[in-house]
């Protein structure tokens, strides 16, 4: 049997009659065989010990321990009453004997409403897996600690840095499904005891074992690539959301990450080992689907990483782009224009009529009229060839290309007629026209470019399609649901996809030198 498979098989027994809590026994079973503390947040009979004490029946001769804390609870319901023996030899010693010091698996129901004191100690049992009893400081075999609350700590308590060590946190609420619910009440109480063959039991030689093969698991470059992405968002968005994210935290993560490969029997994470980040970052209710949200879409933006860089391959393909239409091709219309010194203008020769029906007159001219008018809608006098102004005559652009232009004159009695016509410049080579006196070496040169970048392109896509379908298997995880494998496949896709729509637009580019 595979160790994934085992682990799967462990899930199942231990989730008996444990309607729509399979998830979370998954997770934090998860945690318990990773070393994780895990937080279990809900509302009072949602089964959150019976979660606890289940995981505990999947390790072969657990010392469990589990206590409801509150507001008078004493040092002495945790870690053991005082010895009396010691006391009379001027020892302060307590007997720790199944207490919290001596239990491998611990469950603490309503965690925040205990006393400084308590949590005090609670802290360094768990970070440093040590427990002060009087002079001496005793090892403490725990394992993992599932704390329960329906509340998160609140602010300014001195609270963070134990809720800081619950790697894992989890929403337990009331069943949801009918079916699931008709099944809980139409059934005896469900049993906290669960019996498991030997070969599926987790002894402890072997939970020590795998602890030391997990540091040996390596993150992929993808999952760097989603944890950098989404530390980013979290400090772009931490106004919105306040969440702070330890780098010890970040660290235990990676460790649950590389849990998470080992027991689906890899070496290397992946994208479904990166899901699980979504349980661990949220601080309270209210950003929990925003967190959940850009953890997803960290996922969702990562395909297959290779050694080619796209975005290098993007910046080149870009620049090329610009070059072969900056080179092969007008950027904006060409006019025919003539220069009197240095400024452009259009030759305009137009016929004018003067006068009144019974006595009109007509007469050509030729007028220079400025280039740079061409984009405005200014009124302005053209030039003779000398570049002297012609007063009589007044134009003006309508902004697309075409001038009206008034000629003003005096007839035999001396009364002003006018006389208005239309000009619109000639153009020589439109915009997006080829140029035909483009170096051939040049347009070779690009379009080997182009080629180039093309071929590199296809090789990223054929690594992309071989390793999927193999990796489609390697996502399957008992840790996560088949639901959201969603999310990675089509992250793989749209890699796919993406690359495709870059192999198309080379081509354009190929065909843009060609033509």
């Amino acid at each position: 049997m595979s160790l994934q498979a085992r682990i799967t098989s462990v899930i199942e027994h231990i989730s008996i009659g444990m309607h729509e809590r399979e998830d979370i026994i998954a997770l934090t079973f998860l945690g318990a065989l990773s070393s994780q503390n895990t937080f279990l947040y809900g509302p009072p009979g949602t089964a959150k010990s019976l979660i606890s004490r289940r995981i505990a029946c999947a390790f072969e001769t657990p010392n469990y321990f589990e206590h409801l804390m509150n507001r008078f609870s004493t040092p002495e319901e945790l870690f053991g009453p005082v010895s009396i023996k010691a006391l009379k030899e001027d020892q302060y010693t307590r007997k720790t004997n199944k207490y919290l010091p001596t239990a491998d698996f611990a469950f603490l129901d309503e965690i925040w409403k205990s006393s400084p004191a308590i949590l005090n100690t609670l802290l360094t049992m768990i970070n440093e897996k040590t427990f002060k009893n009087g002079d001496v400081v005793e090892q403490t075999p725990l394992k993992a600690l599932v704390a329960a609350s329906n509340e998160t700590p609140v602010e300014n308590q001195g609270l963070e840095a134990l809720y800081d060590r619950f790697i894992i946190r989890l929403i337990v609420g009331p069943i949801t499904q009918k079916s699931n619910f008709e099944a809980l009440i139409n059934t005896k109480p469900t049993q906290a005891k669960i019996e498991l063959s030997k070969k599926l039991q987790v002894t402890n030689s072997e939970w020590q074992s795998w602890l030391d093969k997990i540091n040996k698991v390596t993150l992929s470059p993808e999952t760097l690539l989603m944890i950098h992405a989404i530390r980013h968002e979290l400090l772009s968005k931490n106004e919105e959301l306040g969440v702070y994210v330890s780098d010890r935290r970040w660290q235990k993560i990676a460790q649950l990450l590389k849990a998470s490969a080992f027991f689906n029997d890899r070496k290397e994470t992946n994208h479904s080992d990166a899901l699980l980040i979504s349980h661990c970052i949220w601080t309270k209710e209210e950003n929990r689907e925003l967190i959940t949200d850009i953890v997803h879409q960290a996922i969702k933006d990562v395909g297959f990483t290779s050694e080619i860089s796209l975005d290098e391959l993007d910046k080149e393909k870009e620049s090329l782009d610009k070059e072969i239409n900056k080179e092969l091709f007008y950027k904006s219309d060409v006019y025919k224009t003539e220069k009197i010194g240095n400024k452009k203008y259009f030759v305009a020769v137009l016929k004018f009529t003067y006068g009144e029906h019974w006595n009109k007159e007509s007469s050509e001219r030729t007028l220079y009229i400025p280039y740079s008018k061409l984009k405005t809608k200014e009124t302005f006098h053209p030039v003779d060839k000398n570049g002297n102004e012609r007063e009589k005559f007044e134009c003006t652009f309508d902004g697309h290309g075409t001038c009206k232009v008034i000629g003003r004159d005096f007839g035999s009695r001396r009364y002003e007629y006018h006389s208005e016509v239309t000009y619109t410049p000639r153009v020589l080579f439109h915009k997006g026209d080829k140029k035909d006196d483009v170096n051939q070496r040049l347009i070779s040169s690009l379009e080997e470019s182009v080629a180039d970048i093309r071929k590199s392109l296809i090789n990223v896509l054929s690594i992309c399609e071989q390793k999927t379908e193999s990796y489609k298997k390697k996502l399957a995880s008992p840790f996560v649901s088949k639901e959201l494998l969603d999310i990675p496949l089509a992250a793989i896709q749209d890699q796919q996809s993406s690359l495709q729509l870059r192999i198309k637009d080379c081509e354009r580019l190929e065909a843009l030198c060609h033509d």
